[in-house]
């Protein structure tokens, strides 16, 4: 048996409801091991880091984007195509400083948080949604760029919206990466 030519391979969609409720039983059974709001958004960051370096991968091979040239072009593209095609939805993008090195992303709607009223009692730091931060971190590592990812506002801690911040730290040495011929 032969296979077709140029067959696009099938990717297959998780209902959206069905995550966002997986991902709320996942930050309840860790507030329920955890004591501490910091382990739990330190676990949520690592979770998220595991995810990210893997998920560039699929998304550079899923949009065709081009190499880009600035931190703003990056972080455009993180914006307008990766939290499109992951979570459907498209945050605004704002620059915090001159040097160009902090950036903004600002959703008006975070599907993660859509089943969620509040947080829970006695647990006012915690960053329900760090999972998001973490992929973004992981992720811009994997092609070659340090970055501190963190949440600035929540809608879940009385936010009008949620601000996740990006800081470009450096490019990470890509000698250290290439192959040995």
């Amino acid at each position: 048996m032969s296979r077709p030519a140029h067959r696009r391979p099938e990717y297959h969609k998780i209902n959206k409801d069905l995550f966002v409720l997986t991902y709320g039983a996942l930050v309840a059974q860790l507030c329920k091991d955890y004591e501490k709001d910091e382990d739990v958004n330190k676990y949520l960051d690592k979770m998220g880091y595991g995810i990210g370096t893997r998920l560039v991968e699929d998304f550079l091979a899923r949009s065709c984007v081009r190499r880009c040239h600035s931190y703003s072009e990056i972080t455009d593209i993180i914006a307008q195509v990766a939290f499109k095609m992951y979570l459907g939805i498209t945050p605004s993008v704002t620059c915090n400083n001159p040097s160009r090195t902090e950036f903004s992303l600002i959703l008006d709607k975070n599907p993660l948080v859509e089943f969620v009223e509040e947080l829970p009692a006695g647990r006012s730091s915690l960053c329900y949604c760090n999972l998001l931060c973490g992929i973004i971190r992981g992720a811009l590592e994997m092609v070659h760029l340090a970055a501190d990812v963190t949440f600035l506002q929540d809608t879940l801690k009385g936010d009008r919206v949620t601000e996740i911040g990006i800081t470009f730290l450096k490019k990470l040495d890509e000698k250290k990466y290439r192959r040995k011929k």
